[in-house]
């Protein structure tokens, strides 16, 4: 139990209310057809990657230290 607070907690920050607003609005602009679906999957990979690149990132630098 405690290893899903201290997972949760750490879902708030930053990058991953920066990162959930982003893909919120560009589903929305994908909905709406303000962005086609070509733009949506470049800007939503882009996003996705950067996330889960630092992320992975700051745990490789965790485990080292």
């Amino acid at each position: 139990m405690k290893d899903i607070l201290k997972k949760m907690s750490n879902l708030i920050n930053v990058k991953t209310i920066v990162t959930l607003l982003l893909t919120i609005v560009f589903c929305i602009l994908a909905l709406k057809s303000i962005i086609n679906g070509e733009q949506f999957l470049v800007i939503f990979t882009t996003v996705i990657a950067f996330y889960f690149g630092t992320q992975h990132e700051k745990n490789n630098t965790d485990k080292n230290e």
